[in-house]
């Protein structure tokens, strides 16, 4: 058996491909670089990443006024006459563009650009050695990979069946048949998948018997929003697929707080058609089964580059940080005076499970602000923040920004802790106010819990930094910041609870 998501965390609109006995997934990545995350599989269920596709600016450029949410959409990888390809649109600069590469590890090389409409682009070549590239809203272009250039189309090839935002397109060649799969519904609680198909990828589509072919819609299944899916056929024949989903938590409406996670379920074919679903939390496992060693849940900051979970909004300077400047410890040089606007100095990692524990060693150094930040964008974020031999607590929702809690620290290294849970929310203590006043329940999705040395300074309502609140396609990101001076992380551990 397996659990879903077989990706936790902010990794939505997967797309995989198959090499053999290997399979290699990306995500949308949006304003965070580098860009878009690729890992690796022997059985579709244990997945390690492997680097980033677009890890240098040659390759990905935001400009410093690119939204939340902006920058990277739903890219597609494929595998063709030995090479990788990789397509997706930059919403912020430039528009579509195709990046290949010898080895999924990189290195990927610099963009070609392409004019064609809307995002969510695909690649599928049929035998003749022809490219075919679909977009959202279901229009198909042929293409040349190489040159970026458009052959023939774009036209429209199927309507899909009345939801809003057609999107997602995939083609596949299926024992004659080419199949159109593809998203509608928009990506939240609507989110649903439909299927076409056609003897050319000209069309004309006609749509399968039963449409959607997988939806969560109007359920009360804890697998919400599922959609944007891609097809792989195993090394063993059986098939499957990837698909993005949430899973909301607290009172009505829900509020969903570690993004659209990556999910996988089997597929059947009955009658030339794919039937697919529903999404469980758990499944019977592929044939094979390859767990890879479990990631440290410590870095000690020891290599001469950042591990590639380590994410930042926009851009990353290579004056804003350091790991030789002082060898084991990640030095954070401020960049931008508040996490309220873009333009700062972080380095984070997505959150990946709704219980977990965050804990930091910071050395604050002379005339520094520093500290550890829940983020969802610039107007909501949770900061853990260290100055002036104090702790505190700022919660930024909104356009409110507050001061919740204090404490006074003492000179030198301190421990910076954020506990996040779905239960056992702690009493009231002496140390530092509780999330909401005595005798009322906790109505959001957890509770977020802020200590420096031991020392609780408040616990807060996880439901001001969710999606449902911030709105956008991202999830909760927790990481290390300056916003004055410098400051220096010796280590910084995540632990599942």
């Amino acid at each position: 058996m397996y659990d879903n998501p077989v990706i936790g965390g902010f990794h939505p609109d997967p797309s995989v491909c198959r090499v053999g006995e290997d399979y290699y997934l990306v995500c949308s990545s949006f304003e965070y670089v580098p860009g878009v995350p690729i890992f690796h599989s022997r059985d579709l269920v244990h997945w390690r990443q492997i680097g980033n596709v677009l890890d240098r600016p040659s390759q990905l450029s935001l400009p410093a006024e690119a939204s939340a949410s902006g920058g990277i959409y739903a890219p597609t990888i494929r595998h063709h006459d030995g090479r990788f390809y990789l397509i997706t649109t930059n919403v912020d600069g430039g528009g579509t563009f195709i990046v290949t590469a010898d080895r999924p590890q990189g290195p990927w090389s610099d963009p070609v650009w392409i004019d064609l409409p809307g995002v969510d682009p695909d690649l599928a070549w049929d035998e003749d050695g022809s490219c075919w590239s679909a977009v959202s809203g279901n229009q198909v272009a042929r293409i040349d990979p190489e040159e970026g250039k458009v052959l023939e189309g774009p036209y429209p090839i199927w309507s899909g069946t009345g939801g809003k935002y057609p999107e997602a397109p995939h083609l596949y060649q299926v024992d004659g048949w080419w199949y159109l799969l593809m998203s509608e519904g928009g990506t939240e609680r609507g989110h649903a998948v439909s299927i076409a198909r056609a003897r050319s990828p000209r069309g004309p589509f006609e749509p399968g018997p039963v449409n959607p072919i997988l939806t969560h819609r109007g359920t009360a299944r804890p697998i919400q929003s599922t959609g944007h899916a891609d097809l792989v056929q195993a090394a063993d024949g059986s098939w499957w697929m990837v698909l993005l989903g949430t899973r909301p938590r607290g009172h009505s409406p829900d509020f969903h707080v570690l993004g659209r996670e990556t999910f996988l379920i089997p597929v059947t074919w009955v009658d030339g058609w794919p039937v697919a679903g529903p999404v469980e939390e758990r499944l019977p496992a592929p044939a094979a089964w390859h767990p890879f060693p479990e990631a440290p849940a410590r870095d000690d900051f020891d290599d001469e580059t950042p591990a590639p979970c380590w994410v930042s909004p926009r851009s990353r300077p290579d004056g804003s940080w350091s790991l030789t400047e002082r060898p084991g410890w990640l030095t954070l040089h401020a960049t931008g005076p508040t996490l309220d606007r873009p333009g700062h100095t972080f380095i984070g990692r997505r959150q990946q499970h709704h219980d977990c524990r965050v804990t930091a060693r910071l050395d604050p150094g002379p005339s520094s602000r520093a500290g550890l930040s829940v983020r969802m964008d610039e107007a909501h974020h949770y900061d853990l923040e260290v100055s002036d031999g104090q702790a505190r607590l700022i919660a930024r929702i909104g356009p409110l920004r507050q001061c919740v809690a204090q404490h006074p620290v003492p000179p030198g290294p301190l421990t910076l802790a954020i506990d996040i849970r779905t239960r056992d929310i702690l009493p009231p203590t002496a140390t530092g106010p509780v999330a909401g006043p005595v005798g009322v329940e906790a109505r959001g999705p957890d509770t977020i819990a802020f200590s420096a040395n031991d020392v609780l300074l408040a616990e807060l309502d996880g439901r001001y930094v969710s999606t449902e609140v911030a709105t956008g396609f991202t999830g909760r990101v927790i990481g290390m910041y300056a916003t004055e001076g410098s400051a220096a992380f010796d280590w910084f551990t995540y632990d599942a609870a």
